[in-house]
C-alpha cells in the first residue's frame, strides 16, 4: 500500500491518487450513508450528499482514470524521443489519477462500512 519494493516506506502513496480502495469513494459513500442515517433519506441534506457522492466517484473510475491513461501513454511518447529532441528532458506526467471501478465499488464499500460501524458506537 505505501511501499515500495525495497521495503522502505513511501508515505507519498497514502496521499495521492489512485490504489486500492478509492479513499476518495470511501469519504463521500461514509458522508452520504451517515447523513441518510441521521437525518433521513428524504431529506436535501442527503440528497446533496449523495449527488456530492456520484460526482466524486464519477470523475475517479472516468475522468481522472482516463486523464492518468492519456498521461501514460504521453510519457511513453516522450521517453521515445532521441535525446536532442526539445521535449525529451521534460519531467513525467503523474499517471495515478484515477481509479479503477471495482476500486471506486470498494471505496463505496468500506464508506459504507465505517458509516454503519460509527454511527453503532454512538
Amino acid at each position: 500500500m505505501c511501499r515500495y519494493k525495497d521495503r522502505k516506506w513511501d508515505f507519498r502513496k497514502m496521499l495521492g491518487s489512485g490504489g486500492m480502495p478509492s479513499s476518495h469513494s470511501a469519504l463521500v459513500t461514509a458522508l452520504a450513508v451517515a447523513v441518510g442515517l441521521q437525518e433521513g433519506t428524504e431529506t436535501p441534506a442527503f440528497a446533496i450528499a449523495l449527488v456530492v457522492a456520484c460526482v466524486v466517484m464519477y470523475d475517479a473510475s472516468g475522468v481522472r482514470l482516463h486523464a492518468g491513461r492519456q498521461a501514460e501513454l504521453l510519457n511513453q511518447i516522450v521517453c521515445e524521443l532521441p535525446p536532442e529532441h526539445p521535449i525529451s528532458n521534460v519531467r513525467p506526467l503523474r499517471d495515478k489519477l484515477g481509479h479503477t471501478p471495482v476500486q471506486v465499488g470498494a471505496g463505496a464499500v468500506l464508506g459504507c462500512i465505517v458509516a454503519i460501524v460509527t454511527r453503532s458506537w454512538s
